[in-house]
C-alpha cells in the first residue's frame, strides 16, 4: 500500500534554508559598497552625507552573474534609477499624497521592466525603500541635487567594483552558460529511454536558449573575442547535438558519448582551453548509426574548436527580439508582468497613503514592508515572504534597539553598515528571513542614526514593529484580492494565443517567405516569444496559488514543454535554406494547429489529425502529434470541469 507524503505547511516551508553555497566575495564587496561612502565622508566631517550616500551602495546588490557587457548596463539604469529615487523623495517629502502616488508609480515600473526583461535580482524592493528613506529624512527640497549627487557617486563606485572582475575573467558568466548546456546533454544521454527524458529533454532545451540569450547580451560589436567566438560555436554545436539525440532517439554507447560531453565541460573551466582539450577522448564506436555518427562528428567539432584559439565567424545570429517588442508584449492584457506591476504599484500606494494619512512616525516601513512581502513571485512565495520578513523583521528590530540605545556614532556606524550589508549578502540566497534578520537593522541604523532623537529600546520595538505588521498586512490583501487566480484563469487563452502565433511562424518558414537577418524586425517570431514568455510566466505563477490544483499543474505542464519544443524546432528551421514543403501538407498542419488552439481555449475535445512529416524538420511532426494527445480530454483533467 503506497503511503501519501504529506507536503510541509507554508510555515515550515518559508522556514526552510536553501543549501546553495554561501557567496563569499559578493558578500565582502557589497560590504565595501556600502562601507566606504560613509567611511570617506565621515572622514571629511559630514556623518549625515555618508549614511545618504551609503544609499548608492545599495547598486550592488543587483550584481549578479550575468555577462559584463549586459551588467555594465543594467547597473548604470539602476544606479540612475536610485539617483532618481533619492531626488524625487526630496523634493516631494514635503507633501505625503504625492509621494505616495510616486511611491506607487516608482515600484510599479521597476516590476514592470524587471519582469519585460528577465532581470535577476531584487526588482523594486530598494528602489522603493529608497525613495521612502529619502522621504522620510529632514524635509530639505533644496538638497535634492546634493543628495542625488552623492547616490550617484556612491552607485559609480558600486558600478566600478562590480566591473572589476571583467579584467579577470571577461567571459566567465558565457563560460559557465555554455558549460551548463553540454552537462544537461549529458544528463538527456544518460537517462535516454527512461521515464527522465522528458525533463532532461526540457532541461537541455531551456539551456541552450538561456545560453543563446547570455550571449546574445554578451556581445559587443566594437570589440572581437576569440574566446567568445569559441563559446558561440560550441552553444551552435550543442544545439546540433540536442537535435539529433531527440530525432534519433536510438543513440548507440549514449553513456561513454556523455563521458566525451562531460570533459568538455569540465574543459571550460580551465583558463588554457587549447592546452586542456587535448585531454578530451572521443568514443570509438563500431558501425554507429547516422544519428550517433552525426553526434560523434559534432563532438569531433567542438574538441576542435576548444583546441582552436584562433576561431573565426562571419555572421552572427542572435534570436533576440529588441526592446520595443518586448515592452510591447508585457504590455499585452493578459500578461501577468503588467498584472503583478499594477498590484503592486496600487498596494504600495495604499500602503504609503494610509501610512501618511495616519501620520505613523517613520511612515516609510509601512509601504516598505508591504513591497517586500510583494516582491514574492507567486502567491505561495508572497505568503512565505509574509513569514521570512516578520519573523526577520521582529528579531532585526530588537537586535536594532540595542545597538541603537547606545548611541553609535562615527566609525562604528560605517562598520555595522558594511557589516550587516555583508551579513545580509551572505544569507539572501539562504533564506529570506535570516537575510531580514540583517537588513533590517541595517537600514534602521541607515535611517535613524544620523538624526537626534530617543534610541529607548521600547520605542523601537514597539513603533517600527507596529508599521511592519500593517504592511505585512496590506501586502497579503493585496496578493490575495489581486492574485489568487489571476494566473491559472488566462492558460487556456494563452495556449490557444500561442498556438495561433506558431501557426503563422509556420506558414512564415515553410512556405518560403523572407526571413530577415535581424531578428527584431520578424513580427511573427516576436510575437511567438512573446507569447512564449507570457505562458511560462503564467504557469509558474498558476503553480503557487492558494488553493494549488495540482490536476491542473500535472496537465498543463507537457502541454507548454510541446509548444516549448515547437518553438525551439522553428527556430531551428528559419535558419535551413531546405523548409519549403507543398501547400497541402502546409495546409494540414496549420488547419491541425488552429484545431488544437479552439480546443485549448474552449476546453473541447478535438479528434486527433493526421500530421505530415516535415522531412528537412521530422521532430515537428512527433511534437505535434504529442500535443494533441496532450489536449484531449480526459475526465481526471481540469478541461473537464
Amino acid at each position: 500500500m503506497n503511503e501519501t507524503v504529506k507536503s510541509p505547511s507554508i510555515f515550515k516551508q518559508a522556514l526552510l534554508v536553501d543549501k546553495k553555497p554561501f557567496p563569499w566575495l559578493k558578500a565582502f564587496l557589497a560590504g565595501l559598497a556600502s562601507g566606504i561612502p560613509i567611511l570617506v565622508l565621515l572622514l571629511l566631517g559630514n556623518l549625515e552625507y555618508g549614511l545618504i550616500a551609503a544609499l548608492g551602495g545599495f547598486t550592488y546588490l543587483y550584481v549578479f552573474p550575468i555577462p559584463y557587457a549586459q551588467l555594465a548596463k543594467k547597473l548604470a539604469w539602476v544606479v540612475l534609477g536610485i539617483t532618481l529615487a533619492v531626488f524625487l523623495g526630496t523634493i516631494l517629502a514635503p507633501y505625503p499624497i504625492i509621494s505616495a502616488i510616486t511611491m506607487g508609480v516608482i515600484g510599479a515600473t521597476a516590476i514592470f521592466l524587471f519582469g519585460a526583461f528577465r532581470f535577476i535580482g531584487p526588482s523594486a524592493i530598494f528602489f522603493v525603500l529608497i525613495f521612502a528613506m529619502t522621504t522620510g529624512m529632514p524635509i530639505a527640497p533644496e538638497e535634492a541635487f546634493i543628495r542625488a549627487g552623492l547616490v550617484l557617486m556612491s552607485g559609480a563606485l558600486s558600478w566600478c567594483i562590480a566591473m572589476v572582475g571583467w579584467f579577470f575573467n571577461p567571459h566567465g558568466p558565457e563560460k559557465r552558460a555554455v558549460k551548463s548546456t553540454y552537462i544537461a546533454l549529458a544528463q538527456l544521454l544518460e537517462v535516454l529511454g527512461t521515464d527522465k527524458m522528458n525533463d532532461a529533454q526540457h532541461q537541455v532545451m531551456n539551456s541552450i536558449k538561456d545560453t543563446s540569450q547570455t550571449l546574445a547580451s554578451a556581445y559587443l560589436s566594437w570589440h572581437e573575442s576569440k574566446l567568445y567566438n569559441q563559446l558561440y560555436v560550441l552553444n551552435n554545436i550543442a544545439n546540433k547535438m540536442y537535435v539529433s539525440i531527440v530525432e534519433g532517439n536510438n543513440i548507440q554507447h549514449s553513456k561513454e558519448l556523455a563521458k566525451t560531453l562531460r570533459m568538455i565541460a569540465r574543459v571550460l573551466d580551465s583558463k588554457d582551453l587549447e592546452s586542456a582539450s587535448k585531454l578530451i577522448q572521443l568514443p570509438q564506436i563500431d558501425r554507429p548509426n547516422e544519428h550517433t555518427l552525426l553526434l560523434i562528428n559534432e563532438l569531433s567539432n567542438a574538441k576542435g574548436y576548444l583546441s582552436d584559439s584562433n576561431t573565426t565567424i562571419k555572421e552572427l545570429h542572435f534570436a533576440t527580439p529588441n526592446v520595443k517588442r518586448v515592452l510591447i508584449g508585457a504590455f499585452d492584457k493578459n500578461s501577468i508582468i503588467l498584472i503583478n506591476a499594477l498590484r503592486f504599484g496600487i498596494f504600495t500606494f495604499i500602503a504609503a497613503f494610509i501610512a501618511y494619512e495616519f501620520h505613523f512616525n517613520r511612515s516609510f516601513w509601512v509601504p516598505l514592508s508591504c513591497a517586500a512581502v510583494m516582491s514574492g513571485i507567486t502567491v505561495v512565495a508572497t505568503f512565505h515572504r509574509a513569514i521570512q520578513r516578520s519573523l526577520g523583521t521582529i528579531f532585526g528590530i530588537l537586535f536594532a534597539s540595542v545597538i541603537l540605545a547606545f548611541h553609535p556614532s562615527g566609525y562604528f556606524i560605517a562598520l555595522f553598515v558594511a557589516l550587516f550589508t555583508f551579513v545580509t549578502e551572505l544569507f539572501i540566497v539562504k533564506n529570506y528571513g535570516l537575510a531580514a534578520l540583517f537588513f533590517t537593522p541595517n537600514a534602521l541604523i541607515m535611517a535613524e542614526a544620523g538624526t537626534v532623537g530617543d534610541y529607548s529600546f521600547s520605542y523601537f520595538a514597539t513603533t517600527r514593529l507596529i508599521d511592519v505588521f500593517i504592511g505585512v498586512a496590506i501586502g497579503l490583501i493585496g496578493v490575495w484580492v489581486i492574485g489568487r487566480k489571476s494566473a491559472s484563469s488566462r492558460l487556456p487563452h494563452l495556449i490557444s494565443k500561442t498556438l495561433r502565433s506558431q501557426a503563422q511562424v509556420f506558414y512564415v518558414v515553410f512556405s518560403n517567405k523572407k526571413i530577415y537577418k535581424e531578428y527584431g524586425k520578424n513580427i511573427e517570431f516576436n510575437k511567438m516569444d512573446t507569447n512564449i514568455k507570457n505562458l511560462k510566466t503564467v504557469y509558474d505563477a498558476a503553480t503557487g496559488e492558494i488553493p494549488k490544483d495540482k490536476k491542473a499543474s500535472e496537465y498543463y505542464w507537457p502541454i507548454i514543454h510541446s509548444i516549448q519544443e515547437i518553438s525551439f524546432l522553428l527556430e531551428k528551421s528559419s535558419r535551413s535554406k531546405t523548409h519549403k514543403i507543398e501547400e497541402e501538407q502546409l495546409a494540414k498542419i496549420l488547419l491541425a494547429i488552429e484545431g488544437m488552439a479552439y480546443a485549448a481555449e474552449r476546453k473541447e475535445n478535438i479528434p486527433i489529425c493526421d500530421i505530415p512529416l516535415v522531412n528537412s524538420a521530422p521532430g515537428i511532426k512527433e511534437t505535434l502529434e504529442q500535443l494533441q494527445k496532450n489536449l484531449i480530454k480526459k475526465s481526471t483533467s481540469p478541461l473537464s470541469k
